[in-house]
């Protein structure tokens, strides 16, 4: 059989539309040297292709990173698989707080460098020193600590829909470019407690090590980040500190923790936390649009790209024929975020019917 996809975008959305049964949503993630990711990969895309799992898995020699979907039928199949492998045992899975089954529409299992880009030389310092891990109980007695720093590691994307109240928040792209600006925002702070969070954990685990080898001696991460922190608060009953939506890597773009809508469309300030990618498939660029400017627009970001959209496929395809995409941070920071300061400066950021 072929170990990758054969069909189209449209083909395996009409697919995973048609299906009459119930999807699990999960992600996990373990930091273990693995011998020979390749072989993995192509055991795990046969094993997986037969249960009918969705999802974008990354393999390295430093462990794995999967978010998938598993038809709710195939689940104990999956977790037995899964744990045979002496990789794997046990690993726990952080499930998804809200879950429509559309996730993921294709299987993709990938052998990478690494399983988060960072950008660091593990090599110079030991990767497993981690921070102490917190449950949703204690991250919240943690935060209350006038003493304490709470940093939100992930991108400005992800942390202008949703975060905890007294998050640093860096205005990053990449987790790589985050790691240097929240150590110089720091630097001067290494006796007090520094508290990590993300979306599933992993990035955090990198950070902690990181944090402790550059010379923070009380060093804390929320232990399966946002999702399981979502799921604890739930089944515990526990105060929610997390405020607006969590953004998550697949078709939904995001869970709601919160009723709060904490963010704006970029386009008309009004209140919204929506994300799309601009339809432009030439353009792309991922920002957040309310269904009054989707409509308008076009799903567009930019009169540009709405012109493009118009345009018969085959004129589309001219005229992306060798040229480069553009950068989507600078293309964000150049067209849309000075709108918004405008917006911003003049008051005109709420929603006209709240």
């Amino acid at each position: 059989m072929f170990l990758y996809n054969l069909l189209s975008k449209q083909e395996l959305k009409k697919k995973l539309e048609a299906e009459d049964f119930k999807r699990i949503t999960l992600s996990f993630y373990r930091y273990v040297i693995i011998e020979n990711p390749n072989e993995l990969r192509d055991a795990l895309y046969h094993q997986w292709n037969e249960l009918g799992v969705l999802g974008r898995i990354y393999l390295a020699k430093e462990g794995v990173n999967a978010q998938l979907s598993v038809p709710e039928h195939n689940f104990e199949a999956f977790r037995k698989q899964l744990y045979a492998y002496d990789y794997f045992n046990e690993v726990p899975f952080k499930i998804a707080v809200e879950d429509n089954g559309k996730s993921f529409y294709k299987l993709i299992v990938k052998v990478k460098n690494k399983i988060v880009a960072d950008g660091l030389k593990d090599d110079t310092f030991d990767v497993t020193d981690v921070g102490k891990h917190l449950s949703a109980k204690e991250f919240n007695e943690a935060i209350k600590d006038p003493n304490a720093i709470l940093v939100d590691m992930r991108n400005h994307y992800e942390s202008e829909v949703g975060h905890f109240d007294g998050a640093i928040c860096p205005d990053a792209d990449t987790f790589k470019q985050e790691l240097p600006i929240v150590l110089d925002l720091i630097k001067d702070q290494k006796d007090k407690k520094l508290v990590l969070y993300c979306t599933g954990g992993i990035r955090c685990e990198k950070a902690s090590a990181y944090f402790k080898h550059q010379g923070f001696k009380d060093v804390n991460q929320l232990y399966g980040g946002i999702i399981d922190y979502a799921r604890q608060v739930k089944a515990e009953g526990l105060e929610n500190k997390f405020i607006g939506k969590n953004f998550v890597f697949d078709e939904r773009m995001g869970e709601r923790i919160s009723d709060e809508i904490i963010s704006v469309c970029h386009q008309c300030g009004n209140k919204s936390d929506r994300h799309v990618n601009c339809a432009n498939d030439d353009c792309h660029l991922l920002f957040i649009q309310c269904e009054a400017c989707a409509e308008k627009m076009d799903g567009c970001c930019s009169p540009e790209c709405q012109k493009i959209v118009h345009l018969p496929i085959e004129d589309q395809r001219k005229m992306r024929k060798g040229k480069l995409k553009p950068d989507a941070h600078a293309v964000y920071k150049s067209r849309l975020r000075p709108n918004l300061r405008e917006m911003i400066s003049k008051g005109n950021t709420s929603n006209e019917n709240d």
